[in-house]
Protein backbone atom coordinates (compact mmCIF):
# COMPACT_ATOMS: atom_id res chain seq x y z
CA UNK A 1 0.00 0.00 0.00
CA UNK A 2 2.56 2.58 0.58
CA UNK A 3 6.11 2.17 0.04
CA UNK A 4 8.16 5.04 1.83
CA UNK A 5 6.72 6.87 4.38
CA UNK A 6 7.38 10.67 5.43
CA UNK A 7 6.83 11.68 9.16
CA UNK A 8 7.36 14.77 9.96
CA UNK A 9 8.00 15.97 13.73
CA UNK A 10 9.19 19.12 15.64
CA UNK A 11 10.38 17.46 19.03
CA UNK A 12 6.96 17.83 20.62
CA UNK A 13 5.42 15.13 22.51
CA UNK A 14 2.33 15.51 20.18
CA UNK A 15 4.84 14.93 17.07
CA UNK A 16 6.21 12.07 19.33
CA UNK A 17 2.73 10.73 18.89
CA UNK A 18 2.91 10.80 15.29
CA UNK A 19 6.39 9.16 14.94
CA UNK A 20 5.15 6.09 17.06
CA UNK A 21 2.16 5.74 14.73
CA UNK A 22 3.85 6.37 11.65
CA UNK A 23 6.62 3.76 12.82
CA UNK A 24 3.90 1.27 14.03
CA UNK A 25 2.04 1.51 10.38
CA UNK A 26 5.89 1.30 8.49
CA UNK A 27 6.42 -2.29 10.09
CA UNK A 28 3.95 -4.23 8.83
CA UNK A 29 3.93 -2.39 5.32
CA UNK A 30 7.63 -3.47 5.43
CA UNK A 31 8.11 0.53 4.15
CA UNK A 32 10.56 2.89 3.79
CA UNK A 33 10.66 5.71 6.35
CA UNK A 34 12.13 9.42 6.26
CA UNK A 35 11.70 11.03 9.64
CA UNK A 36 12.14 15.19 9.02
CA UNK A 37 12.78 17.79 11.33
CA UNK A 38 12.06 21.58 10.21
CA UNK A 39 13.94 24.53 12.39
CA UNK A 40 13.27 27.78 11.45
CA UNK A 41 16.53 29.74 11.05
CA UNK A 42 17.68 32.76 13.71
CA UNK A 43 15.19 35.64 12.81
CA UNK A 44 17.48 38.83 12.54
CA UNK A 45 15.79 40.36 14.93
CA UNK A 46 16.81 37.69 17.68
CA UNK A 47 20.20 38.00 16.91
CA UNK A 48 20.26 41.68 16.71
CA UNK A 49 19.10 41.48 20.56
CA UNK A 50 21.76 37.94 21.50
CA UNK A 51 24.41 40.78 20.48
CA UNK A 52 23.50 43.81 22.38
CA UNK A 53 23.17 41.05 25.71
CA UNK A 54 26.84 40.15 24.97
CA UNK A 55 26.48 36.72 23.04
CA UNK A 56 29.37 37.09 20.73
CA UNK A 57 28.11 34.66 17.44
CA UNK A 58 24.21 34.23 17.78
CA UNK A 59 24.23 32.55 14.91
CA UNK A 60 27.03 29.65 15.54
CA UNK A 61 24.92 29.38 18.96
CA UNK A 62 21.94 28.63 17.45
CA UNK A 63 23.31 26.29 14.72
CA UNK A 64 24.67 24.54 17.69
CA UNK A 65 21.65 24.53 20.03
CA UNK A 66 19.63 23.08 17.29
CA UNK A 67 22.52 20.19 16.36
CA UNK A 68 22.71 19.29 20.06
CA UNK A 69 18.32 19.51 19.97
CA UNK A 70 18.59 17.38 16.42
CA UNK A 71 21.21 14.33 18.11
CA UNK A 72 18.83 14.17 21.27
CA UNK A 73 15.57 14.14 19.47
CA UNK A 74 16.77 11.86 16.17
CA UNK A 75 18.54 9.70 19.10
CA UNK A 76 15.54 8.93 20.42
CA UNK A 77 13.70 8.18 17.13
CA UNK A 78 16.12 5.95 15.85
CA UNK A 79 15.83 3.80 18.96
CA UNK A 80 12.10 3.44 18.35
CA UNK A 81 12.59 2.54 14.55
CA UNK A 82 15.30 -0.29 15.69
CA UNK A 83 12.62 -1.54 18.34
CA UNK A 84 10.64 -1.72 15.23
CA UNK A 85 13.21 -3.27 13.04
CA UNK A 86 12.67 -0.68 10.76
CA UNK A 87 15.69 1.56 8.79
CA UNK A 88 15.18 5.36 8.62
CA UNK A 89 16.70 8.01 7.39
CA UNK A 90 17.65 11.25 9.17
CA UNK A 91 16.78 15.07 7.74
CA UNK A 92 16.82 18.02 9.07
CA UNK A 93 16.06 20.96 7.24
CA UNK A 94 16.29 24.66 8.51
CA UNK A 95 13.86 26.55 6.52
CA UNK A 96 11.05 29.64 7.16
CA UNK A 97 8.29 27.65 6.40
CA UNK A 98 8.26 24.08 7.71
CA UNK A 99 5.05 22.96 5.65
CA UNK A 100 6.61 23.94 2.93
CA UNK A 101 9.59 22.23 3.51
CA UNK A 102 7.59 18.80 4.56
CA UNK A 103 6.10 18.70 0.84
CA UNK A 104 8.98 19.41 -0.71
CA UNK A 105 11.21 16.73 1.05
CA UNK A 106 8.45 14.15 0.35
CA UNK A 107 8.42 14.64 -3.40
CA UNK A 108 11.96 14.69 -3.54
CA UNK A 109 12.06 11.51 -1.93
CA UNK A 110 9.53 9.75 -3.55
CA UNK A 111 7.29 9.53 -0.35
CA UNK A 112 3.51 7.74 -1.08
CA UNK A 113 2.50 9.39 2.55
CA UNK A 114 3.00 11.53 5.22
CA UNK A 115 2.34 11.39 8.75
CA UNK A 116 2.06 14.39 11.05
CA UNK A 117 0.26 15.72 13.93
CA UNK A 118 -2.22 18.43 14.74
CA UNK A 119 -3.13 20.14 17.70
CA UNK A 120 -6.86 20.70 16.43
CA UNK A 121 -6.91 24.52 16.86
CA UNK A 122 -9.64 26.29 15.96
CA UNK A 123 -10.85 29.36 15.47
CA UNK A 124 -8.97 32.59 16.75
CA UNK A 125 -6.27 30.26 18.02
CA UNK A 126 -5.65 28.53 14.39
CA UNK A 127 -5.84 32.08 12.69
CA UNK A 128 -3.10 33.41 15.48
CA UNK A 129 -1.10 30.56 15.57
CA UNK A 130 -1.35 29.03 12.18
CA UNK A 131 -1.19 25.39 11.43
CA UNK A 132 1.29 23.73 9.38
CA UNK A 133 -0.94 20.44 8.92
CA UNK A 134 -3.70 22.58 7.35
CA UNK A 135 -0.59 24.50 4.93
CA UNK A 136 0.62 20.86 4.26
CA UNK A 137 -2.49 19.71 3.59
CA UNK A 138 -3.09 22.28 1.23
CA UNK A 139 0.02 22.21 -0.95
CA UNK A 140 0.19 18.09 -1.21
CA UNK A 141 -1.44 15.99 -3.28
CA UNK A 142 0.16 13.07 -1.50
CA UNK A 143 -2.26 11.14 1.36
CA UNK A 144 -1.48 12.87 5.02
CA UNK A 145 -2.12 10.67 7.85
CA UNK A 146 -3.03 13.39 10.80
CA UNK A 147 -2.14 12.17 14.17
CA UNK A 148 -4.39 14.05 16.82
Amino acid sequence: MYEHILIATDGSELAAKGVRHGLALAGPLGARVTVLSVSQPLQLLAAKEAIAAGVEDPVARYDQQIDEDMQERFRSISQQASEHGIPIDLLHEIDESPAQAIVRTARLKGCDLIVMTSHGRQGTARLLLGSQTAEVLAHTTLPVLVVR
